[in-house]
């Protein structure tokens, strides 16, 4: 079987194809849904409206809003007597009175649909309007003789400027008569333990519900679209990690008297999770096949000390390590503590970014090229096509979900049989690590190193800037040094640079000594600034949120954060990791809008009672759902349609077990389940992961 299956040819057609839509459609169709067939059945109601309400007008008095159908005989027609007023149609059941109303309408076309003395049935939202009963524009109007046509339950799509629901109805019923019956590719006693239908009768049953309990993610529809959606993302990753597994690797046997000494040159004994994840990670580099191990630790669990160890066993078997990190900021922080651990084992570190050039950066690509460069830093320049390794056999990658899946792949190409080790400060719950991450083996830090300080985080008003500011002063008398974060403008980064420079204006002329970092200043400009901080020449460094990853300055205490409700949880707990990392007791404080919404307060809540990253990631799931929590700006997260990880949790889990359980049996899927579950990858266009069969 090779290449897409015919049965599913209908559903990869432009929306074109359904009956009733024309180019301008097919443009508002892609802007919501998608430009193909199936990216319109993906395109779930968001909730629906119950026209069962059938009341007298005598029993919608009192009734502040709802949805009802009615039947009225009508009594009179009132054109509006000056431009800007409603047309208004009066009618009456007999036990009370309502008004029709029509804004911008034709008299002749409503004295046509509602004739005087005629009955007719509407069904619409009911208002009340000084003290009258109005249904401003009916959704439908119909005679008694055809108001069996009026939908009982109505799904309610998401819209844009342009599209209605009445045409969104329209469409989705023409593009649901293209469901094919497919072979069925979940497990029947999974199936029917979890009652849940057929594939073609779920996206049926889910575009025509029949109560609000319909569009809930509990519901067996719902739930078996989320389930396939998942099944086909944990087989990717299971067959990407069975592929993997199936690459030559090399037995790296590594050197203990080597790694003994590397031991001593910390000033800190090693975790109880870090000895554990170090075992793990020199286990793996001692088989025959390649690593692929994700290293999760939350902010200061010490992933840098695991790195460097593993690095010491690929050096300690004569080959190379190296090191990415997707900023210049957070390459040089690499650079600093890792150049002095190597430097007391005679070990020679380099450090490559986009900013060496000529003579510089040919010494460094010599080094790296003779192998008298043992540890290579860098940012993705490392990979371009001029930088060769003498025997690269380990690579470590920084705040991984920065990359995503596709650069993984890319980079594991770059060392033949290099082992790879993933790191990420970004706690993120199980069950998102299995969407992510499902293809590697995890590690997983769970303490902090002794002697980081608990931060003492506090919820400010930002009415109250002028004490904040008070306070600041008191604090840098007393020699500390202090983070001030602007907020978050928007997705734009140029209106971040714009809240920032303008806070440093301000801060400037109140304080001597005050920086500012951001995104759009040259690496040098960067550096420096960040060196008059860490060497105290500065007091306070007003910054945008550059600084959330890998800037270490132990006597910086106090961190302020403005506007803290436009932040994620993950990424306030980021830039508050950034304090509590020298002797000095730190606090944190979140400037926020008191007007600002539940939620937030539930989440700015959250941040104050709580410094486990994992317990926070957690919450963040609940309260924002994955792809806003993990930000859209990261592309490591797979953007889900059907399935809400916040709801279907247990789900992932049973993906998970499932695909390895599929491939444990029929690893080329071959079997008449595996046939049915190549389509299930082509259906969710996982094209890459068929590539992975070698056979078919």
């Amino acid at each position: 079987m090779t290449g897409r299956p015919f049965i599913l040819d209908p559903l990869f057609q432009s929306t074109k194809s359904v009956p009733g839509v024309g180019p301008r459609m097919t443009k508002l169709l892609e802007k919501v849904a998608g430009p193909r067939v199936s990216d319109l059945f993906w395109h779930l109601p968001a909730g629906v409206i119950d026209r069962r309400f059938s009341p007298k007008l005598r029993d919608l008095v009192g009734i502040a809003e709802a949805v009802a159908t009615l039947t009225i005989r009508i009594e009179g027609h009132f054109p509006p007597k000056r431009p800007g007023l409603p047309y208004r149609i009066k009618g009456t059941d007999g036990t009370g009175w309502i008004d029709l109303t029509f804004f911008h309408a034709l008299a002749d076309y409503l004295e046509v649909q509602f004739p005087v003395g005629e009955e007719r049935v509407v069904s619409g939202r009911i208002e009340h309007y000084n003290g009258l009963l109005q249904m401003p524009h009916p959704d439908y109007i119909t005679t008694v003789e055809t108001a069996h046509q009026i939908p009982a339950i109505e799904p309610v799509y998401p819209l844009t400027a342009g599209l209605t629901q009445k045409v969104s109805l329209k469409i989705m019923r023409a593009a649901l008569s293209k469901i094919p019956v497919m072979d069925e590719w979940l497990d029947p006693a999974y199936q029917q333990r979890e009652q849940l239908p057929r594939w073609h009768e779920a996206v049926q049953s889910v575009h025509n519900p029949d109560n609000e309990q319909a569009v809930s993610p509990e519901h067996p529809a719902r739930k078996r679209l989320a389930y396939d959606e998942l099944l086909a993302n944990q087989l990717t990753m299971a067959l990407l990690r069975q592929n993997q597994q199936a690459q030559k690797g090399r037995s790296l046997p590594g050197d203990d008297a080597l790694f003994a000494r590397a031991l001593e040159a910390f000033s800190f004994d090693l975790t109880g999770s870090q000895k554990t994840a170090i075992a793990e990670v020199r286990a793996d580099m001692r088989k025959p096949t390649r690593m692929h191990r994700l290293l999760q630790g939350d902010v200061g669990s010490g992933k840098t000390a695991v790195a460097f160890l593993a690095a010491i066993h690929a050096i300690g078997s004569g080959a190379q390590a190296a090191i990415m990190a997707p900023t210049e900021i957070l390459a040089r922080q690499h650079e600093k503590t890792i150049s002095k651990l190597a430097a007391k084992l005679g070990l020679k570190t380099v450090t490559l970014t986009g900013r060496d050039k000529g003579k510089v950066r040919n010494e460094i690509l010599a080094a790296i090229a003779d192998g008298s460069a043992h540890i290579v830093i860098g940012t993705h320049a490392l990979f371009q096509e001029d930088v060769a390794f003498r025997d690269l056999a380990l690579v470590i990658i920084d705040e991984q979900h920065r990359f995503g899946v596709h650069q993984r792949l890319l980079l594991s190409e770059k060392g033949a049989t290099a082992d790879m080790l993933v790191m990420t400060a970004t706690p993120i719950p199980r069950t998102l690590t299995l969407t992510v991450y499902g293809d590697m083996e995890v590690s997983v830090l769970s303490e902090k190193p002794a002697g980081r300080q608990p931060i003492d985080t506090r919820l400010v008003s930002d009415e109250r800037l002028e004490e904040v500011l008070q306070g600041l002063q008191r604090k840098i008398e007393a020699g500390e040094r202090i983070y001030w974060v602007c907020p978050l403008v928007e997705e734009s980064e140029k209106l971040d640079l714009a809240a920032a420079e303008e806070r440093f204006k301000m801060m400037a002329l109140r304080f001597r000594r005050v920086g500012l970092l951001h995104g759009r200043m040259k690496p040098p400009e960067k550096d420096k600034v960040m060196e008059q901080f860490a060497k105290g020449e500065l007091d306070i460094l007003v910054s945008t949120t550059v600084i959330e990853v890998g800037v270490d300055v132990p006597e910086a205490t106090v961190m302020v954060i403005e506007h803290a409700e436009r932040f994620g949880l993950a990424q306030l707990h980021q830039l508050r990791g950034r304090i509590g990392r020298g002797t000095g007791k730190s606090a944190c404080i979140l400037l926020y809008n008191p007007k600002c919404s539940e939620i937030a307060k539930k989440r700015l809540a959250t941040i104050r009672d709580s410094e486990d990253g994992f317990y926070i990631s957690e919450q963040d799931l609940k309260l924002r759902g994955a792809g806003e929590m993990l930000g859209t700006r990261q592309s490591g997260v797979p953007e889900f349609r059907l399935a809400h990880p916040e709801f279907h949790a247990s789900l992932i889990e049973t993906a998970f077990d499932d695909a390895r359980l599929i491939l444990d049996r029929d690893p080329q899927l071959l079997s008449p389940r595996g046939l049915a579950l190549r389509t299930l990858l082509y259906l969710f266009e996982r094209d890459t992961a068929i590539k992975y069969l070698r056979s078919g």
